[in-house]
């Protein structure tokens, strides 16, 4: 059921909502994060479920949200095999969910809890995808600045309308939760995928609160991590680029052989079998390396091709 332009927003009482939250190494954070979330749908009135994901913590995360999955209802928990990062964690979240429209927040408060109410509120019109826009982004530079070539990225892969703010604070409506669980990649990227598979997307303002305690877990090496990732699971940018460094090299090759070449039947060469060595190297160096740039065009679309979808593994599921 969708809203149409000109017809009343849709009821939200009427859906059910999942709320996904990876966690990591968040022990001091999640239950208080947790208890917000069931109070604020609580008492919107809204029927929910709060899917908990931890990813690989190393501190006692897992034993705080195991603890809450088995005394408050609606609240599942998962224990993934290792820390397999937040795209795989979300994903998995996703394929546990139930709701008619999924919310997919951070374990920090930074999402503050009752702003999901206006995410929902915007999805009401007849959108698919909602991301929330912070009013102020309360986070490191580093952050910010990772943030904007991440937002250069999806504009030339994944086609991100140039208005449409995108962030992992967001809510996707079932049949493109569906569409993302259902696409076959060893690297999951929430963002990249959501706005693949969606259509009537929109932007809602919200607040981003500081961190109470401690600090993001997101490192820069994290996030050129992520940049990485996209750029060789979604795109052919770089061996493209590697191809056309590849014959521009081998475009050069070829005219400092011919040259040696030129030098060498004028007689202005004094070693002997140098012309033949230069212009013999030039050509087949330049032919080697165009020849691995195409070689490696074909090796990633097969390695696409025959991706494995168990790109993570859950040791442990706990619900009360």
């Amino acid at each position: 059921m969708t809203s149409t332009p000109g017809q009343p927003p849709l009821d939200r009482s009427q859906f059910t909502y999942s709320i996904v939250i990876p966690v990591y190494n968040s022990e001091q954070l999640v239950g208080t994060t947790v208890d917000r979330v069931v109070e604020v749908f609580t008492q919107a009135g809204l029927k929910h479920e709060v899917i908990l994901v931890n990813d690989g913590s190393s501190d006692g995360s897992w034993e705080v949200i195991a603890e809450k999955a088995r005394t408050v209802p609606n609240v599942v928990a998962l224990d993934m095999l290792k820390n397999y990062g937040q795209h795989h964690a979300n994903l998995a979240g996703l394929r546990e969910s139930t709701g008619d429209y999924v919310i997919t927040m951070d374990d920090d408060l930074q999402n503050p809890p009752d702003q999901a109410l206006l995410l929902i509120d915007e999805a009401m019109t007849g959108k698919d995808l909602v991301f929330g826009d912070f009013e102020r982004k309360q986070a490191a530079g580093y952050r910010r600045l990772g943030s904007q070539m991440i937002n250069l990225i999806n504009r030339k892969i994944f086609a991100q309308p140039p208005g449409l703010a995108v962030s992992n604070f967001r809510i996707l409506r079932r049949d493109v939760v569906e569409r993302i669980c259902a696409s076959r990649t060893a690297h999951p990227y929430m963002t990249g995928q959501a706005l693949l598979y969606s259509r009537n997307r929109s932007n809602v303002t919200v607040r981003h609160e500081p961190r109470p305690i401690g600090k993001s877990n997101y490192s820069m090496m994290r996030i050129l991590r992520l940049v990485l990732t996209i750029l060789f699971s979604y795109s052919s940018f770089p061996l493209r680029f590697g191809a056309l460094l590849g014959f521009g090299v081998s475009a050069v090759s070829l005219l400092l052989g011919a040259y040696y070449l030129l030098t060498g039947l004028f007689g202005h060469t004094h070693v002997q079998g140098w012309t033949t060595t230069v212009v013999l190297l030039s050509i087949f160096n330049g032919f080697t390396i165009a020849l691995l740039s195409m070689l490696g065009e074909y090796v990633v679309r097969t390695l696409n091709a025959v991706s494995s979808e168990d790109s993570y593994h859950v040791i442990s599921r706990v619900s009360g």
